[in-house]
């Protein structure tokens, strides 16, 4: 059982992850590879100002600052400078392995021994319950910590949904949305729609940012590899969260985003679970991503196929 709710955990912090590129990849149609490298950075950031001294929270929001940097420079090559998204996002990327080994100063930096967020909540867990604390949960004893754990993730995430929901529904929201779906009309409009996508970008990578500083958090540790495969992840995520809700409406499809992440987070435990090698995990991940892009079209070609049948008869 605390597998699973480590899986959860994990889930609901890389649901962050799954936010930011919702951002770039469904509001912008922009392929931002920056995420594997913005992701790195977050977490660097964060795990070196803790180490330095600084208050976890303000770390996070450091990390998220440092995210959105890196998304606006992404962003600023492009149309600046008229790169195709996919390589003015590959060059941001490449910068930052050699920025994120400058952050750290080596290429692991533990967090083992220094206080964190989750440090807070597992103390504040002694405090109410006692240590070693257990209960029981539907029939499974599970610590109190990691439910509390769980608790805390699940409100942080719950609060960041409805925040980027309210956002885009505000008037420079709906800009960068419409931005999106019509850059020529929302430019006849007068909306200066380079500036919304670099803004766009760079809010993604925030996203990105604040969650490889939350998961070094949780983890203990920040890697400069920790960023590889992530963007795969985090759209695998969108993806199955949006075959799961079906529904186009803003905040289903965040909603959708959050619980793909969860989802696609208890896959991959199940799959190790059940003695997949670690060293097949970023190929189960791409076959979990295959799966999970062709499933709406089978899905799709199934019903057209059941509405004929029904038709002929």
């Amino acid at each position: 059982m605390s597998l699973l709710i480590g899986s959860v955990i994990i889930g609901l912090i890389l649901a962050l992850l799954a936010l930011g590129l919702f951002i770039s990849f469904r509001i912008f149609n922009f392929p931002d590879i920056t995420a594997e490298g913005s992701f790195t950075f977050g977490a660097a950031t964060g795990a070196a100002l803790i180490v330095a001294g600084v208050n976890p929270l303000l770390a996070c929001l450091v990390a998220f600052l440092a995210g959105m940097v890196a998304g606006a420079v992404t962003g600023m090559i492009h149309t600046r400078f008229k790169i195709n998204p996919l390589l003015a996002g590959i060059l941001v990327m490449t910068a930052l392995y050699s920025v994120n080994l400058h952050v750290m100063g080596k290429s692991n930096m533990p967090l083992l021994n220094e206080t964190t967020v989750f440090t807070w909540i597992e103390n504040f867990s002694v405090w109410i319950s006692g240590a070693d604390a257990k209960t029981n949960l539907i029939g499974w004893e599970v610590a109190v910590k990691d439910l509390w754990l769980l608790l805390f993730c699940l409100v942080i995430i719950v609060f960041f949904c409805y925040l980027l929901w309210w956002f885009f529904k505000t008037n420079i929201g709906t800009a960068m949305r419409a931005t999106g779906d019509n850059d020529q009309m929302i430019r006849a409009l007068g909306v200066n729609t380079k500036s919304m996508i670099v803004a766009g970008v760079a809010l993604s990578n925030g996203f990105i940012a604040l969650a490889g500083a939350m998961l070094a958090q949780y983890q203990g540790f920040a890697d400069v590899q920790m960023g590889i495969g992530m963007m795969v992840w985090g759209l695998a995520s969108v993806i199955i969260g949006e075959a799961i809700i079906n529904d186009n409406s803003l905040g289903f499809v965040i909603a959708g985003a959050v619980i793909g992440s969860v989802l696609f987070r208890l896959l991959v435990a199940i799959a190790l679970r059940w003695g997949l090698n670690p060293n097949d995990l970023k190929i189960i991940t791409a076959l979990f991503v295959f799966i999970a892009l062709i499933l709406p079209g089978l899905m799709k070609n199934k019903k057209k196929f059941t509405f004929k049948r029904k038709a002929h008869a």
